[in-house]
C-alpha cells in the first residue's frame, strides 16, 4: 500500500493566513445570514479567540520591551544614541496616531451605523493629567502585571530593561532568558493567529446574524482612511523631519527605500524586510554599518508608526460605530497608549491587531469590535508595515547624520540600478 501524500496535511499551512481570515470572514457573514440570531451558536467560538488575544497582551509587551532595550549595548556612544533613537520614535509614533486620529474625525468611516455589543460602552470620567503621571508607576509591579495594567507594564519594562544593560556581564542570563521568552511569545501569537479565521468566523456570524451585513459596508472606507493617513505620515513627517533636523533632500531618501518599501508591503513584517533595510540605508542612503545594524534592529522593534497610525483611525472608527462620544482626555489616551504600546508591539504579520486591543481597552471600547475588522487586517497590514519600514530608514539616516556617519556622497549620489 502507498504511504499516504505528504503533501495534503500541509495543503492548510500553504495557504497563507490573511486568506484564511477573509475567507473566515466571509462564511461568517454568510452563516449569519443564513441563520440570522441562531448565528449565536457560533459566538464562543469568537470569545475563545478575544481571551487568547488578551492572555498574549501582558508576556508579549513586557518581554519584547525587555528585549528591544538590552539590545542597546555600549556604554556611552550607544546610549547616546539610543536616546536619539528612541525620542525620534516616540514623537514620529505620537505624531502618527494623530494624523490616525485626525483622519477619522474628518472622514467618519464609522458614522452612519448604530450597533452595540453585549456590554454598554460608557465612558468613563477621566483622571487629570497629573494623576495619569503618577499612576504611570507601579507600586507592585506584580500587582500590575497580574491586572494587566498596560502602562505600568511597560514603565517597569523599560527600567528593567535599563538597569540589565547598566550591570553588563551579570545581566546577560537574565537577558538571555528573557530572549528565549520573548521568542517563545512570538510562538505562542503564530499559532493564537493560526486560529484567528475560526475565531473571526464565530464572532462575525454572530455579528452579521444580529445586526446584518450593513456592519461591513463601511470598511472600504476604513481602508481608504488609514491608506491617506500613511501616506500624509510619510510624506509630512518623514520628509520634514529630514528637512528641519537633517537639512537632508527628501527625495533622495523615499528613492532610496523603494526596494525595502516593496518587500515591507508584500511580506507585512518589519523583521522580515530588515536584510533589505540594512542594505537600503547602507548603500543607497550612505548611512554606516555600525548605525544602521544597530538603528534598524531596534526599530523592527519599537517603532510601529504604521500600527500607531491603525489604532487611531480604527479606534475612533469602532468609536463612531458604536456610537460612542469621546472626550479630548480619551483621545489623549489613545494618543499616549498608543505611543507606548507600540514599543512592544513585535515586527511580525498580525501584531498590530493585538495591541489594538489595548488602546481599544484602554479608553472601554468593545474588544469584539476588533471581529469587524479583522478580515482586512491583511491589507491593512501591509500599509503600516511599509511606513514601519519607512521609518525605521528615516531616523537611521538622521542619527547617521548627527553622529557623523552619514556619506553624502552616496546619499546625494543618483541611484544607477
Amino acid at each position: 500500500m502507498a504511504p499516504p501524500s505528504p503533501s495534503r496535511p500541509n495543503l492548510w499551512r500553504r495557504i497563507p493566513l490573511w486568506q484564511k481570515i477573509l475567507a473566515g470572514l466571509a462564511l461568517g457573514v454568510l452563516a449569519g445570514a443564513l441563520m440570522g440570531e441562531n448565528a449565536s451558536v457560533f459566538k464562543p467560538i469568537g470569545d475563545i479567540f478575544i481571551s487568547a488575544i488578551k492572555m498574549l497582551i501582558v508576556p508579549l509587551v513586557f518581554s519584547t520591551l525587555i528585549v528591544g532595550i538590552t539590545a542597546m549595548r555600549d556604554p556611552q556612544k550607544m546610549g547616546r544614541i539610543g536616546l536619539r533613537t528612541i525620542a525620534l520614535y516616540l514623537i514620529t509614533t505620537a505624531f502618527a496616531i494623530s494624523i490616525g486620529l485626525l483622519a477619522s474625525t474628518i472622514f467618519q468611516p464609522g458614522t452612519g451605523l448604530d450597533l452595540s455589543f453585549d456590554k454598554p460602552v460608557q465612558a468613563e470620567e477621566a483622571p487629570s493629567l497629573v494623576q495619569i503621571l503618577v499612576d504611570l508607576v507601579p507600586q507592585n509591579p506584580i500587582d500590575a502585571l497580574a491586572e494587566g495594567n498596560i502602562l505600568q507594564i511597560i514603565v517597569f519594562a523599560i527600567g528593567l530593561g535599563i538597569s540589565l544593560t547598566l550591570i553588563g556581564e551579570k545581566g546577560e542570563p537574565v537577558v538571555r532568558l528573557f530572549e528565549s521568552f520573548a521568542e517563545a511569545m512570538y510562538k505562542l501569537t503564530e499559532i493564537v493567529m493560526a486560529f484567528a479565521p475560526f475565531g473571526v468566523f464565530g464572532l462575525i456570524a454572530y455579528v452579521s446574524g444580529n445586526y446584518g451585513l450593513d456592519v461591513l459596508l463601511p470598511l472600504a472606507k476604513v481602508i481608504g482612511v488609514a491608506y491617506l493617513a500613511s501616506v500624509l505620515h510619510v510624506l509630512l513627517v518623514y520628509t520634514g523631519l529630514l528637512v528641519l533636523l537633517g537639512r537632508l533632500n527628501p527625495m533622495r531618501y523615499l528613492s532610496g527605500i523603494l526596494d525595502a518599501l516593496v518587500v515591507a508591503y508584500s511580506s507585512a513584517s518589519s523583521s522580515g524586510t530588515l536584510p533589505v533595510s540594512l542594505r537600503c540605508a547602507q548603500r543607497n542612503l550612505g548611512v554606516s554599518e555600525g548605525v544602521s545594524g544597530f538603528v534598524l534592529p531596534v526599530g523592527a522593534t519599537i517603532n510601529m508608526d504604521g500600527t500607531a497610525i491603525y489604532q487611531g483611525v480604527v479606534a475612533l472608527f469602532i468609536a463612531q460605530l458604536v456610537g460612542v462620544d469621546l472626550s479630548l482626555m480619551d483621545y489623549g489616551m489613545i494618543i499616549v497608549t498608543g505611543t507606548l504600546a507600540s514599543i512592544g508591539t513585535a515586527g511580525v504579520p498580525g501584531a498590530g491587531l493585538i495591541m489594538l486591543s489595548i488602546v481599544l481597552a484602554q479608553v472601554g471600547l468593545p474588544l469584539e469590535a476588533i471581529a469587524v475588522i479583522a478580515g482586512i487586517d491583511r491589507i491593512l497590514d501591509m500599509a503600516r508595515t511599509s511606513v514601519n519600514v519607512a521609518g525605521d530608514l528615516m531616523v537611521t539616516t538622521l542619527v547617521g547624520k548627527s553622529e557623523g556617519e552619514l556619506d553624502m556622497e552616496v546619499y546625494n549620489a543618483t541611484s544607477k540600478d
